[in-house]
């Protein structure tokens, strides 16, 4: 036997080495114990069976669907139809309810407030915000500032058409004019100082007499000679400090220069009348509702 073919044995143990040594400890070569491997081999076993039984192969456009026919979709889906099938009765009953005298119904009311949450946080969140609280550009729907109207009529009418939208012509729709190519540099800047003290912020008092005059022959046939805006267009009211986009006088310029021109889906082809009734009674327990 070739010195290259002889085992290495350690002296103490008397068991073969594998030939690497670390600071002069040897290293062993001990079989694995029977069980690890027969729980090693059952293992594999199993994973082979469950690749089989259960979907687990990715195909192009699929999966392979397994010799079960399980299916995580399908058992969500199962689970969902039971809670509808659940709920039919009381979502047929919102479906026809008066939102104005809801509040009569204890028990409606609980659950349109209930189901109206899941229904926003589901499809309004992303904008509005978890809370409602919205963001720059996406209305806060906790306060009783609204562009369109707060009450359940006016909040309905808006869930179910959205804002300047192309799927809907029913969508409520009003167009800010651009005053960049209309008005001048200097014009602009009155004007944003004339918004700056109808909303008792900072401004320049001369900057704003000029200002007031532009905003009467420009802008008051939308917002009003005061400002407070015009909720049958859509017009906000400026002369509260409460803002869409902001109310500092570098977004106030963008905003005269540039206009604003925020849209919403329309949520008439997506929720059910029931699901519409329902966050509209949400959005309008909120606190800010009319």
């Amino acid at each position: 036997m070739s010195s290259k073919d002889k085992k290495d044995v350690d002296d103490v143990t008397g068991i073969d080495t594998t030939g690497h040594s670390w600071d002069g400890i040897k290293e062993l070569n001990n079989p694995l114990p029977r069980w690890w491997l027969w729980t090693f081999y059952l293992t594999i076993i199993w994973g082979l069976g469950y690749t089989v039984a259960y979907p687990a192969w990715p195909l192009i456009n699929s999966a392979t669907s397994g010799l079960l026919g399980y299916s995580t979709r399908g058992e969500v889906a199962q689970d969902i139809a039971r809670f509808q099938d659940a709920n039919a009765d009381i979502m047929a009953e919102l479906a026809v309810a008066d939102l104005e005298t809801l509040d009569q119904n204890p028990e409606l009311m609980r659950f349109a407030t209930s189901a109206g949450g899941a229904v926003f946080r589901n499809n309004c969140s992303q904008c509005h915000g978890s809370g409602a609280a919205g963001a720059v550009g996406y209305p806060n729907l906790l306060d009783d500032d609204w562009l369109w109207g707060g009450d359940f009529e006016n909040i309905s009418y808006t869930v179910r058409h959205g804002i300047r939208n192309e799927e809907d012509w029913d969508a409520r729709y009003s167009e800010m004019t651009a005053f960049d190519d209309i008005l001048s540099n200097g014009e602009i800047h009155a004007v944003v100082n004339h918004v700056l003290a109808i909303s008792g912020q900072d401004h320049d008092a001369a900057q704003a007499a000029i200002g007031s005059e532009l905003f009467l022959d420009n802008c008051a046939a939308c917002h009003g000679d005061a400002g407070t805006g015009n909720r049958d267009l859509g017009a906000p009211n400026l002369a509260n400090n409460l803002w869409l986009y902001g109310g500092d006088p570098a977004t106030l310029e963008q905003t005269i220069r540039y206009a604003r021109f925020g849209v919403m889906p329309p949520w008439g082809t997506r929720l059910t009348e029931a699901e519409i009734r329902a966050v509209t009674a949400y959005v309008h327990q909120l606190g800010g509702g009319e």
